[in-house]
C-alpha cells in the first residue's frame, strides 16, 4: 500500500499478515481514524530482521512502527492510535472511565476466553470433535451476546453510535469464523439464538474501513482448507 505520511509528518508501518485477525484489528483501527501507512507483509516462516527487531519478546505480527518506534500487540497498538490521534476520526473508547475500563474487560474476554474457545473449533478435524467444540464455544457466544446488549444501550455496537474497542476486537474475527462455519456445518453466530451478535456483525462488516482492510472469504476458506490438510496429515504420520 503506497501511503502519504501521518499525521504530524511521522511515518507509520505496519507490519502484518493479510488473514490475521490481530493485524486486520489495526487496520481497521487504523482506517477508523483516517491514518495513512506503508503496510508490510511478513513471512511468518522467513521473519523479517525488521519484524524480529521491532518485537523481539513475542517475534509477531502485528507491530506499528511510528516514528521509527515498535508498538505491538494487537489491543495495546488499537488503543494506543486512539490515543495518539485524539482528534483523527471517532474516539475507540469512550471517555467515561467506567465505560472505557469496560470496553476493556470485554476485549480481554474476546481475547483470553471467547477465542481460545472458538480456537478449539478452528483446530478441529473430525466431526465428533467439531460437534463438541461448537457446544464448548457456544456459553462464550451467550456471554457476549448479552455484553451487546448492555454495552451498545440499544444502538449499532458495542461502541454505541459508532465502532468501538469491543467491536474492533470482536469483529476482526468474523471472516474466519465463518470460514470455521462453512467447513464445520456449524452457525456460531446464529441469527435465531444470538439476534444482536448477528445484526451487529452485518452492520460491522458494512462500514467502509472495515470492508477495505477485511481479507476475501475464498482466500481464507482455501487458507483454512490447507491449514486442515497439513494438521490432517500430521495426525496421520503420528
Amino acid at each position: 500500500m503506497a501511503v502519504a505520511a501521518a499525521e504530524g509528518g511521522s511515518e507509520l508501518r505496519l507490519l502484518g499478515t493479510w488473514s490475521s485477525p490481530w493485524v486486520i484489528r489495526v487496520r481497521v483501527a487504523l482506517g477508523l481514524k483516517g491514518l495513512s501507512y506503508d503496510y508490510t507483509e511478513e513471512d511468518l516462516a522467513a521473519k523479517s530482521d525488521l519484524l524480529l527487531r521491532s518485537n523481539p519478546v513475542h517475534k509477531k505480527v502485528p507491530v506499528l512502527i511510528h516514528g521509527g518506534r515498535p508498538v505491538c500487540e494487537s489491543l495495546v497498538i488499537v488503543e494506543y492510535v486512539d490515543e495518539a490521534w485524539p482528534a483523527a476520526g471517532p474516539p475507540l473508547l469512550p471517555s467515561d472511565p467506567y465505560d472505557r475500563a469496560t470496553a476493556r474487560f470485554w476485549a480481554a474476554y474476546v481475547n483470553d476466553t471467547f477465542f481460545p474457545s472458538w480456537k478449539a473449533l478452528f483446530r478441529s478435524t473430525a466431526e465428533e470433535q467439531r460437534a463438541e467444540a461448537f457446544k464448548n464455544a457456544v456459553p462464550a457466544v451467550e456471554t457476549l451476546e448479552r455484553a451487546f446488549r448492555d454495552c451498545s444501550k440499544g444502538k449499532a455496537f458495542f461502541g454505541g453510535d459508532a465502532v468501538g474497542l469491543v467491536d474492533v476486537a470482536l469483529g476482526s474475527h468474523l471472516v474466519w469464523i465463518r470460514v470455521v462455519d462453512e467447513v464445520a456445518g456449524t452457525n456460531l453466530l446464529d441469527g435465531a439464538k444470538f439476534p444482536g451478535l448477528a445484526a451487529w456483525a452485518e452492520r460491522f462488516l458494512a462500514v467502509d474501513a472495515v470492508r477495505k482492510v477485511m481479507p476475501d472469504v475464498r482466500k481464507v476458506l482455501e487458507q483454512y482448507k490447507g491449514f486442515l490438510a497439513k494438521w490432517i496429515a500430521a495426525a496421520g504420520s503420528t
